[in-house]
């Protein structure tokens, strides 16, 4: 227990304002895409490739996006300006989602939203790393992860209690979810100092040949590593889809989203704390075998304990690598390269959920629910068999 809180007053203080400012952008972005999926069936009346497309779509530009804002921030040698212009489109956008009346303005707050994260998402991860000494890199990231999280099972479970409260009004919600997204601007203005640029810092191109040959062989492993891992967990609005094939109630929806988060937020910071002192490999790999207990839960379940259990299972497993894997791509990139190398990662990232949004939605309406969960599964069983083949040089990645 000493050990724990030993660690965590070594944290630096601009990872907790990084944290909070997350959290906040979380309950207010949580709070909307929490209902957004049941919103666009019942309102709009749309059709779950549809949704698939919009998510994967969504998603992917974020993840892409982050390509040109590491590359930037790396090129001027500061990130917290386009921290604040990512978060302010994402502040920005939630007001759209409460005047949407068709898909097509859905998508278009998507799309903002989605960019302002893309936008903040690399800057934002390289300068967890600029500030944290590498002993304790993975206890910064499971940190911020975990308060990240705190705000993603605050939102939905804010958002199930205005339901019941105001009976089901998505758009008055929607409005609420304004306030915190201002909040996490406020903070990041006024919270977060950057760390100074080295004088010898010489503005190059991030992407030119010679320094993308800088990032080795052993970097390259983790980002496709990320790319499958990403490929096997496709857009959470199905999580919330499934519910819905439960009979719970149309408030109640969203608490699937608050188990899944909390799990997540619990154990992020352990898992974190926990990959500075053991094999990265290994923790992947009992990652990957937590994600197939969920997939198949969630396949096999008739009933909402059993997919209150899937969520569960399925944050656990988020707890266990994503915050790893942000670490992994810090300890294998040259320091002025991060946010490229941030970059770059979720750039493959992008691409794979894009491809795993749309699989899960053809899957889904063509051969029922419970082949998206299989599928998944499938995928970290292939994935699980290509590591454990994988050369041992890799394993300490």
């Amino acid at each position: 227990m000493f050990s724990r809180f030993s660690t965590l007053g070594l944290i630096p203080k601009g990872v907790w304002v990084l944290g909070g400012v997350s959290l906040l952008m979380d309950v207010s972005s949580e709070m909307i895409h929490s209902l957004l999926p049941l919103f666009m069936v019942t309102t709009l009346g749309m059709s779950v490739i549809i949704i698939g497309l919009i998510e994967g779509l969504a998603e992917a530009t974020a993840l892409v996006i982050k390509v040109f804002s590491g590359v930037l921030s790396d090129y001027l040698g500061k990130r917290k300006g386009l921290a604040m212009l990512g978060y302010g489109l994402g502040a920005l956008s939630k007001p759209l989602f409460a005047m949407a009346s068709s898909s097509g303005l859905v998508f278009g707050a998507r799309m903002i939203d989605r960019v302002g994260k893309g936008i903040r998402g690399a800057p934002r991860d390289a300068l967890v790393a600029d500030v944290t000494p590498p002993e304790i890199r993975g206890a910064a990231f499971g940190l911020r992860q975990s308060l990240d999280t705190v705000g993603a099972f605050l939102g939905p479970l804010l958002a199930v209690g205005l339901m019941l409260l105001w009976h089901d009004d998505f758009r008055a919600i929607f409005w609420v979810a304004v306030i915190p997204g201002v909040l996490a601007i406020a903070l990041l203005f006024f919270g977060l100092q950057e760390p100074k640029t080295p004088i010898e810092h010489k503005r190059s191109n991030p992407i030119s040949r010679e320094n993308l040959g800088r990032l080795g062989r052993t970097y390259w492993w983790v980002v496709g590593l990320g790319a499958v891992f990403t490929l096997a967990r496709f857009s959470e609005a199905f999580l919330v889809l499934r519910a819905q094939q439960m009979d719970i109630p149309l408030a109640l929806i969203p608490l699937v989203m608050v188990a899944m988060n909390l799990l997540y937020a619990i154990s992020a910071y352990p898992f974190g704390k926990l990959s500075d002192r053991m094999s990265h490999s290994g923790m992947l790999q009992a990652g990957l075998l937590v994600l197939i207990a969920a997939d198949m839960v969630l396949a096999i379940s008739h009933h909402w304990m059993g997919i209150l259990c899937g969520v569960a299972l399925w944050g656990v497993h988020m707890g266990m690598t994503q915050g790893l894997l942000a670490a992994m791509v810090a300890n294998t990139a040259p320091v002025d390269l991060r946010g490229t190398a941030f970059g770059m990662f979720n750039l493959m990232s992008g691409v794979a959920l894009l491809l795993a949004s749309l699989g899960a939605g053809v899957l889904w309406e063509t051969w029922g629910a419970a082949s998206t969960f299989y599928a998944g599964a499938i995928i970290c069983i292939l994935t699980l068999i290509g590591m454990r083949l994988a050369p041992s040089s890799y394993q300490q990645s």
